[in-house]
């Protein structure tokens, strides 16, 4: 996405607008209120009021300075997802007017109160969504749906296992595989996450908490047959444990590395059940995969949310300017679900 040009308005005075800055890496304390000039859109870009975002694990990251935004991206305001109201539009930008509800991606800066993005990266947000339930809505989901059906195939009748089933991504990708009739299993670190993930349809779950393993108890629930693919939201020694619990010619997609990028495990068990371990992230795709991706948001998963077959799980809310109590609160793992700055 182009660098926006600044807004001015006819007599020729930039507009400022609030926003969320990363001052200086550490902890969340570094997150400050500012004011910074409010973008402009660019032939094919729409400017969109921002309404609500929320916090996610790449946020974190970056604000503690293990994850740069894109080149392309705001280095200083984080956020990748966003719902508002359309507020400009530029030339070829498709045909969104003024007012339209809209919600999608971002590659960086959507912890302020106005965000330019390209036309097809938008989608309508179902009217029976609110902008907190619809900020919830967009990194998850189509993380979820791309990970899963996009590239691993998900089909009606396979068993799959998602770790950390409490997160955002992971509440999910539970309703996305009932959705199509897969069959979800789950992963988390306490009793109160797995009961409240078996209410979105999750079929049975396992405490991965501390040393707890969970590949014996996948295979005996699955009476020895295994799971044809893990959504790895967690990475580290999780993904040696998902090769134990693997049914012949499965599939793991690892999409987090929250507990680590580095592990030993037997390749051994990767070539007897002919196995398939694919790595992926939305953030640093080029801009045209970044599209097709947003584009799964308006065909496949909005009309799903407009039905109530697919439902935002909203943990907790906190006003932007509250943005570094949300970054704590996420740090302590005890949100079931997204967390949203209502802006």
């Amino acid at each position: 996405m182009a660098s926006p040009l600044l807004y001015v308005d006819p007599c020729g005075i930039s507009i400022a607008m609030k926003a969320i800055a990363i001052t200086t890496f550490g902890a969340p304390e570094v997150l400050k209120l500012v004011e910074q000039a409010q973008p402009s859109p660019q032939r094919g870009e729409v400017l969109v009021r921002v309404r609500a975002t929320a916090v996610n694990r790449a946020d974190l990251l970056q604000r503690a300075g293990k994850y740069p935004a894109p080149p392309d991206c705001s280095q200083d305001v984080p956020g990748l997802e966003f719902a508002g109201e359309v507020a400009a539009v530029g030339e070829h930008a498709g045909g969104w007017k003024v007012g339209d509800r809209v919600f999608g991606l971002a590659g960086g800066g959507t912890y302020a109160e106005y965000l330019v993005a390209h036309g097809r990266a938008l989608a309508p947000v179902p009217s029976n969504l609110s902008f907190a339930q619809a900020a919830a809505v967009p990194e998850a989901f189509i993380t979820a749906y791309d990970a899963m059906v996009t590239q691993c195939g998900l089909q009606a009748g396979e068993r799959v296992l998602i770790t950390a089933v409490g997160s955002g991504v992971g509440t999910a990708a539970v309703q996305i595989a009932s959705a199509i009739g897969a069959i979800p299993y789950g992963t988390a670190r306490t009793d109160d996450k797995l009961k409240r993930a078996e209410a979105l349809g999750m079929v049975r779950g396992f405490l991965s908490g501390g040393n707890q393993t969970y590949a014996r108890q996948v295979m005996d629930a699955t009476g020895g047959d295994g799971v044809h693919l893990v959504l790895e939201l967690v990475g580290g020694r999780f993904v040696g444990e998902d090769l134990q619990c693997m049914a012949t010619k499965g599939r793991i997609s690892v999409v987090g590395l929250l507990a680590g990028a580095k592990l030993e495990f037997d390749l051994g068990a990767l070539l007897a059940k002919r196995l398939t371990v694919r790595g992926t992230t939305l953030r640093r795709r080029p801009l045209e995969e970044k599209l097709e991706a947003a584009q799964l948001l308006a065909r496949h998963l909005a009309p799903l949310f407009a039905n109530d077959r697919l439902k935002p799980i909203v943990d907790k809310t906190f006003p932007l300017d509250q943005a570094a109590d949300a970054h704590a609160y996420v740090e302590q793992n005890k949100n079931f679900g997204k967390v949203v700055l209502e802006v």
